[in-house]
């Protein structure tokens, strides 16, 4: 049986994902969000994070104990069309890894047991070439020099804008 597909106005995507009508229009015009001339969104709303296997779209990796951070990334990313999963630390981050092919590691550097920086160490041994993200809270100058010596994309502290998150994840994937 297929499901219908719920139809958003760009109000409904705007208060959804908490962004601004700036934000939801460079999305449309990006082509990451598709909509008709009414302003109308053919999107699903996802109750949680895609878990599609197989998809060509870009696969991500969430790395925050965060609840209220991943929630608002993983939306944001399946709005802009990313397969999203979520770690909530680092021993499940380096499990989804060994199990999960991504394109795509987006970590905070603070976690409850292993540090982002010792997950991103073990990411790259799975693929060196992974696009490293660090979204953190508490950076320092000593972090951030360790983050570029590993090759890491891009840096974000919190708080941060979505639209920085969505430019970061585009450039780190070359998009």
């Amino acid at each position: 049986m297929r499901s219908q597909q719920k139809f958003l106005t760009t109000q409904e995507v705007l208060e959804y994902l908490h962004v601004n009508l700036r934000t939801i229009y460079r999305l449309i015009k990006a082509d990451k969000i598709p909509a008709d001339p009414r302003g109308v969104v053919p999107l699903r709303r996802p109750d949680r994070p895609s878990q599609t296997r197989g998809s060509s779209r870009p696969r991500v990796l969430i790395l925050d104990d965060d609840a209220s951070i991943c929630d608002l990334v993983a939306k944001t990313l399946a709005f802009a069309e990313y397969d999203v999963d979520i770690a909530p630390d680092g021993g499940s981050a380096l499990e989804h890894m060994r199990l999960y092919p991504y394109n795509l590691l987006i970590a905070e550097l603070k976690l409850p047991d292993i540090d982002g920086l010792t997950v991103i160490r073990e990411a790259k041994r799975y693929k060196a070439d992974l696009p490293i993200i660090i979204i953190t809270g508490f950076s320092t100058e000593s972090s951030a020099i360790e983050a570029v010596n590993l090759g890491v994309a891009s840096y974000l502290t919190k708080p941060f804008r979505v639209t920085q998150l969505l430019a970061a994840a585009a450039t780190a994937l070359g998009e």
